[in-house]
């Protein structure tokens, strides 16, 4: 591990969630059963005639769990990153050590991964004993939900490393989050929103992460290019880390 300092960063990470990770189990099953079970069956008995042609509860589940994949890596991504420059500067530590600007961000954000795919992969076990996985194909989601995870997580890793208060971070859970969450897909059709609405649902990486995850778990194609959707969240990923990687040198590095 020695070998690869991005790995040493990685360690360090794991090395303190394995002292918090007991905490965070029991809602990591909660989480889905409750969502499963308030809006899957609960919205679902009202939607009788389900949507385009599938029952309710199958057609949400994918956009949950690519929903779930973003918001764990928005948390992992917001606060946890601040903190590491304003408040517990472990990244000043770091760098002291000395580790490379791209060690650092490349160990943390597998970190986040890390997460999401456990995350993920909960989801997909909750759901799949509700019967809610039509497809073996669903197991393409855990993927998905990684790159999904990484198209957000590193552009956020810029913002909250260049913030100059923890309050923007909460502004971008209101103004970023929540309106993706509520209008990329997830709970109905995208194409039932007005044009303008659904262009800018469109440009969202959470729409085309729900748009594959849907694909697989109903065994359909995407209503997009699937080669198209991978692309557009690689190119967030990317544009993202050059962009972090930026901050972070110029923040690290005197």
């Amino acid at each position: 591990m020695a070998r690869v300092p991005a790995l040493a960063v990685l360690a360090h990470y794991l090395v303190g969630y394995r002292r918090t990770w007991r905490a965070g189990v029991f809602s990591s099953f909660l989480l889905p059963v409750l969502t499963v079970l308030g809006f899957g069956v609960g919205v679902g008995a009202y939607v009788h005639r389900g949507v385009e042609g599938v029952p309710y509860l199958e057609w949400l589940v994918p956009g949950l769990i690519a929903s779930t994949a973003l918001q764990v890596a928005m948390a992992e991504s917001t606060w946890p990153v601040h903190s590491n420059f304003k408040w517990i500067r472990t990244y000043h530590a770091q760098v002291a050590a000395p580790l490379r600007i791209g060690d650092i961000l490349a160990g943390h954000l597998a970190f986040v991964l890390f997460r999401v795919l456990t995350s993920a992969a909960t989801f997909v076990l909750v759901t799949a004993l509700f019967g809610a996985l039509r497809s073996p194909w669903a197991v393409a989601v855990l993927p998905v939900a990684v790159l999904l995870a990484l198209a957000v997580a590193a552009p956020t890793f810029a913002i909250s490393a260049a913030v100059p208060s923890d309050s923007y971070l909460a502004l971008l859970f209101r103004f970023a989050v929540i309106p993706m969450t509520l209008f990329a897909g997830v709970f109905f059709p995208v194409a039932s929103l007005p044009e303008a609405l659904r262009w800018l649902a469109y440009a969202t990486p959470l729409w085309h992460g729900v748009d594959l995850c849907r694909a697989a778990t109903l065994g359909v194609a995407p209503q997009w290019s699937i080669a198209g959707h991978l692309l557009y969240l690689a190119a967030w990923a990317a544009a993202g880390w050059l962009l972090a990687r930026r901050v972070f040198q110029r923040s690290l590095v005197v």
